[in-house]
């Protein structure tokens, strides 16, 4: 065969090589196009049927049935104002004209309102009015599962929760919730009591108060209790403890509760955490504290508790924080064994009224990170091995009548900073290292002086010492009355 047959035969196969190619990538790209067509078309096909036109000219919106939706709009207008046209605003409310703070869920083909969030929380959520106000048309709404207000009622303008129509809502309310509501005023409605599938009551910052209802403790179903700040009188019901067995959290902080905290506390099994603190309870902490295995956060700060620290606290395992601040509490640290708390984190014993000596076990509080024992009547020295507790950050012992040299490093005093206190304690001291740490002394620390007894042996100036005391001054007996001196001080 020629070249020049040669060279035709090999172009036209080239060719065909090329146009094969070019026709199987044709073919992927194809199949591709098809299959993303076919997807599209599927999604299409479940939107098109809510939006085609009907032969009367109308247009079908997402199904929710007319007094469903009129319902709405009355009851958001009686806390938004008169003013607020949901219709025109927002023709289809669970569909494409959704409205800030409102959801919906399908039930049997139809849409239903099952959140009401108003408040600003959003730049457009939904705000209530100067004079917003409470409407039956909120107890109609009955696949209703969370009804929650910010901000809403102010404080020119006295507000109550509505005493009757929540039966309606038992069926399906979880969370109910009113945040930051100082016009919000009056009691809890006892009715509140029968929302039976309730799993978060939070009724926090408001102008609330009267006594607690004890039906509170007919929500079995109830996860969390929150009712700070607010201005609630009276005992803590024991039907809580009784009844509330899946409770994971209790706040009743900063309210006027009175009396003494309930031994039923036992039967909160599941509870996490317990604040109630800054309240007015009294007495003695029940001892069925200790049947808490599972609670993390103990506040008890500013109350009038007293009767010391109950040895079941030592098997509450699981708690992190302790706070007892502000309490006459009295008792002493010793009593405790501090290694079963192997979880704690955040020790606040200050302002009350412990006494007696820090025992060196608080040092087998390996996740220890703040240790507050001031203005308290701690005496004797202040254990060395507290400084090797690797996580501790904040150590304060101020105003208490601690004595002797406190042992630590010049490299903890450095760590901790400002956040270690000993001041007001007069005989309590820190002796500098011979080199690098010869002229560092830690804030409010006081240098160490030659110790009494050496003074009053190398000076001659013990005698006004001990004559102050009624004693005979000899350097033969100055140890023994030293020493015997300052234990009869602690």
């Amino acid at each position: 065969m020629s070249p020049i047959l040669c060279f035709a035969f090999w172009t036209k196969t080239h060719r065909l090589s090329l146009l094969s190619s070019n026709f199987s990538t044709m073919a992927k790209l194809l199949s591709r196009r098809i299959v993303e067509t076919h997807v599209v078309f599927f999604f299409v096909s479940l939107l098109l049927p809510l939006f085609l036109p009907l032969s009367s000219g109308e247009t079908v919106m997402a199904p929710m049935e007319k007094t469903e939706q009129e319902t709405l709009y009355a009851a958001i207008q009686g806390f938004v104002g008169p003013w607020w046209n949901g219709s025109e605003l927002y023709p289809d409310p669970c569909g494409w004209t959704p409205i800030q703070g409102i959801s919906c869920d399908l039930f049997d083909g139809f849409w239903y309102i099952t959140i009401i969030d108003i408040g600003p929380v959003l730049d457009n959520s939904l705000e209530c009015s100067p004079d917003a106000r409470f409407t039956p048309f909120i107890f109609n709404l009955r696949h209703l599962r969370t009804l929650s207000f910010y901000k809403c009622f102010r404080s020119y303008s006295s507000t109550t929760l509505p005493s009757s129509g929540w039966r309606q809502l038992a069926g399906s309310l979880e969370t109910l919730e009113f945040r930051s509501n100082e016009g919000l005023v009056g009691e809890i409605p006892t009715e509140i009591g029968l929302l039976s599938n309730l799993q978060s009551l939070v009724l926090v910052e408001n102008g609330l108060g009267g006594s607690l209802p004890h039906e509170l403790g007919s929500l079995v179903r109830l996860r969390r209790l929150s009712l700070a700040r607010n201005r609630f009188l009276g005992f803590i019901p024991v039907s809580l403890g009784t009844n509330l067995n899946e409770l994971l959290i209790l706040d009743l902080s900063s309210n006027f509760l009175t009396g003494s905290i309930p031994s039923s506390v036992s039967g909160f099994t599941s509870l996490l955490k317990l604040d109630l603190s800054n309240n007015l309870l009294n007495e003695s902490l029940p001892l069925e504290l200790g049947n808490l295995k599972n609670l993390i956060l103990l506040d008890l700060q500013n109350n009038s508790l007293s009767g010391g620290l109950i040895p079941s606290v030592q098997y509450m395992i699981s708690l992190e924080d302790l706070v007892l601040s502000n309490n006459p509490l009295g008792g002493n640290l010793i009593d405790l064994e501090w290694k079963n708390l192997q979880n704690i984190t955040n020790l606040d014993l200050s302002n009350a009224s412990i006494t007696g000596m820090i025992p060196e076990s608080m040092a087998e509080l390996k996740r220890l990170r703040f240790l507050a024992l001031d203005n308290n009547n701690l005496c004797g020295s202040v254990p060395p091995k507290l400084a090797e507790l690797p996580d501790l950050n904040a150590l304060y012992l101020n105003g208490n009548n601690l004595t002797g040299e406190i042992g630590f490093s010049e490299e903890f005093f450095r760590r901790l900073g400002r956040r270690f206190g000993s001041i007001e304690n007069e005989n309590l001291c820190y002796r500098a290292g011979n080199d690098s740490s010869a002229g560092f002394l830690p804030f409010g620390m006081e240098k160490c002086r030659e110790k009494e007894v050496n003074k009053l042996v190398d000076q001659g100036s013990h005698s006004r010492f001990m004559t102050s005391f009624g004693f005979q001054a000899s350097s033969s007996s100055t140890v023994f009355w030293v020493s015997l001196v300052f234990l009869f001080m602690c």
